[in-house]
């Protein structure tokens, strides 16, 4: 006895598009429910893995995971590839304005007051990604695992990727602010209180970076301008010694409003 599959009854345009067929011996169609997934489940898990491995203190198998969450998120670009790409643009834009310095130099043009200061950088502008905030938040987890383990360059390239996926991202301006100044770097470190103070004028915690910043800045910059008005004197003795006279017949006056210094001569 042999069973046939029959069209009677079949009916192709009563199955919502996109499910999946099977027929069954009396030859009507039932649809096959498909269990439809995030296309961001398995980056997602991975980041929950690493959320548990942060709480509990272990943060280099939180690196690990946040890592494989990074890996798993669909797109057409990885966040080091965003890196590379933000690197060359700005590597690109600093050959274009010393050629153009060169070729002004050899024609022999002055540049206008507004030329000699120094311009901005112009913003790198990333390609789309389909899953901006979730590679973003990837990325700044991981910086907060790095941070603890000391890998400040790390962190500032992670909290870099996450901000150009999310400009406002306050969490990665402030890991990203610590690794500066971890590293030395306090007007890095100043500049990045200053955008988070920017996004978020209401947060306190915020506000006192930026102001602990400032004064560490302002202090270092007092210090350098001794050390070079230091330096300058002694250059200034070794060449007036010759003609009988030293530093110490010029005086240097501090100007309260603008921090600016003027020389008066004195007998």
């Amino acid at each position: 006895m042999s069973t046939e599959f029959s069209s009677e009854g079949f009916d192709l345009d009563a199955v919502g598009k996109g499910e999946d067929v099977v027929l069954e011996l009396n030859g009507k169609a039932t649809p096959e429910v498909v269990q439809q997934h995030e296309p961001t489940e398995a980056s997602d898990s991975f980041k929950q893995r690493g959320n548990e491995f942060f709480k509990s203190g272990n943060y280099l198998d939180a690196q690990t995971a946040y890592t494989e969450a990074i890996g798993a998120c669909p797109g057409n670009h990885t966040g080091a590839e965003l890196l590379a790409m933000k690197q060359k643009f700005e590597d690109d834009e600093i050959t274009k304005r010393r050629a153009k310095a060169f070729e002004r130099k050899n024609i022999g043009e002055k540049d206008s007051d507004s030329e000699n200061s120094p311009q901005p950088m112009p913003t790198f502008s990333p390609p789309d990604h389909p899953h901006p905030g979730k590679l973003s938040t990837y990325h700044c987890n991981r910086a907060a695992c790095l941070l603890y383990l000391g890998k400040y360059n790390e962190v500032i390239d992670d909290c870099t990727i996450a901000l150009m996926l999310n400009p406002n991202y306050v969490k990665a301006f402030l890991r990203r602010m610590a690794a500066h100044e971890k590293i030395d770097e306090v007007d890095n470190a100043l500049k990045d209180a200053q955008e988070a103070y920017r996004i978020d004028p209401t947060n306190n915690l915020v506000r006192g970076h930026v102001d602990r910043l400032k004064k560490i800045n302002d202090e270092r910059m007092e210090k350098l301008k001794e050390e070079t008005m230091g330096k300058l004197k002694d250059l200034g003795n070794s060449i007036l010694g010759n003609f009988g006279m030293s530093m110490d017949n010029f005086k240097a006056e501090k100007d309260p409003n603008t921090g600016s210094y003027s020389i008066k001569f004195e007998q």
